[in-house]
């Protein structure tokens, strides 16, 4: 007989071992968005008689069979499928936040997970300290913030590329303002501030500059036949912003002629000399200069041209070997 009961202990234990269930929550979102419904289902299925919900030590609900019992703190919020043992909670806060324990005894089991509950973006706004400004000599300060929206991070676009840090380009404030030092031209944007957190993300309306710079970049073009008793014009071009004006020389005398393009007609001899271009900003305060020498030749006293195309061909055929020839 002792024999016996020796045999069956292992059995006992066994069957209170195989009562215990090995189950895991998983929740319908996580992190979750505040404002939305969360559900925690026990995965895999079980089917349960009796348990209790709770959040860190605060209880949220018990059952046995169909009778459902709510604490205060969530009362109105949250419901349980008694069979399933799956709680969904109604309109979560950030405050929802929290390690949830299920416990049940009949299956025996426990389960515990973490949720996190963010509050999402919402109207992302971007604040300038100017939106006219001087190349190289403005600084260029811009600040985005949200009206709601937890642990928000931050990042910036200039048209399509993001804005990184360098020896101009200062993000500062978790990257939530941007600083750009002595602007260039290129800095006109269009900028945008994008927020974004684990359960959402948001976008700035775009903040386009303008950027006063130049005149640089200055260049003649001449066109017209370089004779006597010819027609020429010569154009004169800038970067700048607004764009320049400009004024003409010949030999460092002023021309009474204004504009980008100097025009002059059936020119002689005496014409020949250096032409200056002077451009002016008066937004930057800034002049510049370019000077072409032209020369003005009679028509007697200049070689014919040939085409560039005519003579590689003549001196191919001149290369080409002559078949027959001794």
């Amino acid at each position: 007989m002792e024999k016996k009961r020796e045999w069956m202990l292992p059995v006992v234990l066994l069957t209170l071992i195989q009562a215990s269930v090995a189950v895991e929550i998983q929740p319908s979102a996580n992190p979750a968005a505040a404002g939305d419904n969360l559900t925690l289902s026990l995965s895999p299925p079980v089917s349960l008689t009796a348990g209790s919900w709770a959040v860190g030590s605060s209880l949220i609900l018990t059952w046995v069979g169909d009778q459902v019992a709510d604490f205060a703190t969530h009362r109105g919020r949250a419901s349980v499928n008694v069979v399933s043992g799956a709680l969904t909670l109604s309109s979560i806060t950030v405050a929802d936040s929290g390690v949830y324990v299920m416990q049940s005894s009949n299956p025996t089991l426990k389960a515990n997970t973490s949720i996190t509950v963010f509050e999402p973006i919402l109207n992302v706004r971007l604040e300038v300290n100017q939106t006219n400004l001087t190349e190289l000599n403005s600084l260029l300060v811009m600040k985005c913030s949200v009206s709601s929206g937890s642990s928000p991070s931050f990042l910036w676009l200039n048209g399509s590329s993001e804005v990184r840090g360098s020896d101009r380009v200062q993000l500062t404030d978790g990257n939530s303002t941007l600083n750009i030092v002595n602007v260039t031209r290129y800095d006109h944007g269009p900028f945008t501030c994008v927020a974004s957190n684990p359960v959402s993300n948001g976008s700035s309306s775009p903040q386009s500059f303008n950027i006063v710079y130049g005149p640089d970049h200055m260049a003649l073009t001449v066109n017209g036949s370089l004779f006597v008793g010819s027609n020429l014009t010569v154009l004169c071009s800038a970067q700048s912003n607004p764009p320049a004006q400009f004024e003409w020389a010949f030999r460092g005398e002023s021309v009474n002629q204004t504009g980008p393009l100097l025009e002059l007609y059936n020119v002689t001899e005496d014409q020949s000399g250096p032409y200056s271009c002077v451009g002016f900003n008066n937004h930057t305060n800034r002049n510049n200069s370019v000077t072409s020498h032209i020369t003005i030749t009679s028509a007697g006293s200049t070689q014919p041209t040939v085409n560039t195309w005519l003579v590689s061909l003549l001196l191919l055929v001149m290369a080409a070997p002559v078949h027959g020839c001794l």
